[in-house]
């Protein structure tokens, strides 16, 4: 627990008393910790479609897109280009009604497994260690999270899509004996096995809350309605009667949304929205659930999970029971004992209050969840946003945020400064507003679409030297390393920006306008810069296992600077939020001689000077640098 502390020259310091958290662990992590690797992760974020088309001939059709959002298939529809401009209109597009994030639904760029397995060494390169996949089960839409089915990969994720239908279409989706590989489960396997070579981790993600309308359950029991041995799968509110004309077919979706029904829950006790709540999953949704994992944690089956997923990433889990996640993590400990789950537990209360993660945290549920709640308060801090916060405030939110945690879930935290769900990195820094709230295109028509400005990626790039320097496992989602901007969900899910391709310039807004052109290419600068943090922290241990001291909080300067570390071994990280050149003065120990291991920009240093005493280091407006010992 974040503690005050007398050593601060501000007298707001906090200290983490878990140095021995850097000793290695072993092999077989204790049922009640998260596993050794995970704290070592870099993560690296993919959602498929968007990723890279490393196969343009299972490119996606019509036919596989039916029955997701918007509910059909424009005429004339096709695969839109990597390269479009993202807000121009596809002809297809052109003739349809509906706002252009509705018609952004229908797009698809063809990204598959072969464009991630022709990026591993990409990813390598950078410095990653895991990847998080979005859904990858079988899914008409683009995001994945309305299953069509649980146990395969995406058909148009693979070489073979039609093959793959046909061994869908024949399988008894209930009896796991029946069940085959298709080409797509099998270039995954060869992506698990090639991630692997590589010494890095993958996780999948599933919502074990909901399916898609087109789901094989949820299809037979709107055809069959009461007669449907699958009525006890989804939360039924009612079946329609047969005898009239009326369709009384009533049932609970995700959030409200009906293309997204709701798998039963039973045995619920203190059910609240926003809150963790007991209960457990219908036995036969569970069971085929334990029957889906199986397949992925060992899918040869020899009791070896070599060859399996390293991990889960569980989409909303705050909406399914604490009984079923208990016994889930029961489960696939049993099988691989050194597997890593995260979970999803964003709101209480939209847009201010953030859920309190700590009921998933107590070592019999997840081993880590994406903390927005840390992302929160470092944004409003780092980016000044939402009227900001005082270096002393920052520090108190730090205090409560981490405050409760066991010593090795803080290690195993997900700091994620962007995703799937959210504006991306560039974009949330350069408006200002409250996190998610009316930072989308259609929600904020004054919303600043562009690329963040040059004061912009200067808080950016002092925010991702806390993120590497902090607490906790960072984590990057696919193209903000490029310097990629969007608003909220869909503009974040813009296809990745490759150097190889030329990418038209952003030259329409939303409502179809143009403005002055902006340039789309991947930022160089920022991506070396991603990959000298990521270097930084590989190399320096206490980054990862070290404790925490805050040493500076300057109201005044607006200055902040931390320490973190281990078996006398130290890196002290500092920051200057204001418009001037601002001194932060440190009490150094006489045995460290402190250099600069890296600036947030060049130059961000003006002065140091060091003795036996203090250190001094002059800094740059909007800048931070971190120092440490030889």
């Amino acid at each position: 627990m974040l503690a005050l502390s007398r050593k601060s020259a501000a007298g707001l310091a906090c200290c983490f008393a878990w140095l021995s958290l850097g000793e290695a662990r072993p092999l077989t992590a204790p049922f009640d910790e998260p596993p050794g690797w995970a704290r070592e992760a870099i993560w690296y974020q993919i959602l498929v479609e968007r990723f890279r088309n490393g196969d343009p001939s299972n490119d996606p059709k019509p036919e596989f897109m039916k029955g997701a959002y918007p509910g059909y298939v424009p005429a004339n529809w096709e695969v839109t280009p990597w390269n479009q401009d993202w807000y121009e209109q596809e002809d297809w597009a052109k003739g349809e009604e509906g706002h252009f994030h509705k018609l952004a639904a229908a797009r698809r760029f063809g990204g598959d497994l072969q464009g991630v397995l022709d990026k591993l060494d990409y990813l390598q390169d950078l410095g990653i260690t895991a990847i998080y996949f979005n859904p990858l089960n079988d899914s008409p839409s683009l995001h994945k999270y309305d299953a069509r089915n649980y146990r395969h990969i995406d058909r148009t994720f693979g070489p073979d899509p039609v093959g793959d239908s046909a061994i869908i279409d024949a399988e008894n989706p209930v009896d796991p004996a029946t069940w085959r590989w298709t080409a797509a489960d099998r270039l995954f396997l060869k992506l698990i096995c090639e991630v692997h070579r590589r010494g890095m981790r993958l996780i999948m993600d599933y919502s074990w809350n909901h399916t898609g309308i087109t789901f094989w359950a949820w299809e037979d029991l709107k055809k069959n309605q009461a007669r449907s041995r699958f009525r006890d799968w989804y939360d039924i509110i009612s079946i329609d009667d047969p005898k009239t004309s009326e369709d009384e077919f009533r049932y609970e979706g995700w959030l409200g949304v009906k293309t997204l029904p709701e798998l039963k829950k039973v045995n619920v006790v203190g059910k609240r929205k926003g809150h963790a709540f007991e209960g457990d999953l219908q036995p036969e949704v569970k069971k085929h659930v334990f029957n889906v994992t199986r397949r992925w944690l060992d899918p040869n089956g020899d009791g070896d999970p070599e060859d399996g997923v390293d991990g889960f990433r569980l989409d909303v889990a705050s909406h399914v029971p604490l009984g079923f996640w208990r016994d889930y993590r029961k489960f696939v400990r049993r099988i691989n004992p050194e597997l890593f789950l995260i979970g999803e537990a964003w709101w209480t209360k939209w847009p201010d209050q953030l859920m309190d993660p700590r009921p998933f945290l107590q070592g019999d549920i997840f081993d880590s969840v994406m903390h927005y709640q840390w992302y929160k308060p470092a944004r409003q801090f780092f980016a000044q946003a939402n009227s900001g916060l005082k270096p002393s405030e920052f520090v108190a939110e730090m205090n409560r945020v981490y405050g409760g945690y066991s010593q090795p879930l803080m290690q195993n935290l997900m700091n994620l400064v962007a995703s799937h769900d959210s504006p991306r990195f560039g974009t949330s820094f350069q408006n200002k507003h409250k996190y998610k709230y009316k930072m989308g295109a259609r929600s904020n028509p004054a919303l600043d679409l562009g690329p963040p400005s040059k004061a912009t990626q200067s808080e950016m790039r002092i925010m991702l030297l806390h993120q590497f320097t902090y607490i906790s496992a960072p984590h990057i989602w696919n193209g903000d390393e490029f310097g990629m901007w969007g608003a909220d969900d869909p503009d974040c899910r813009k296809p990745v920006i490759w150097g190889d391709i030329s990418h038209r310039s952003q030259v329409f807004m939303p409502d179809g306008q143009r403005h002055k052109p902006f340039s789309v290419k991947p930022d160089t600068e920022l991506r070396s810069y991603y990959k000298t943090l990521i270097a930084l922290r590989k190399k320096r241990r206490e980054l990862v296992g070290g404790g925490l001291e805050f040493v500076v909080a300057n109201d005044n300067d607006m200055t902040l600077a931390y320490r973190r570390e281990l078996a006398g071994r130290e890196t002290i990280v500092a920051f200057n939020l204001s418009g001037q050149v601002k001194t932060v003065s440190l009490t150094a120990d006489d045995r460290l001689k402190s250099r600069v291991l890296l600036e947030s920009s060049p130059g961000s240093v003006a002065g140091f000077r060091q003795n036996k005493r203090t250190t001094e280091i002059k800094l740059n407006p909007y800048s931070g640098v971190a120092l440490g010992d030889e």
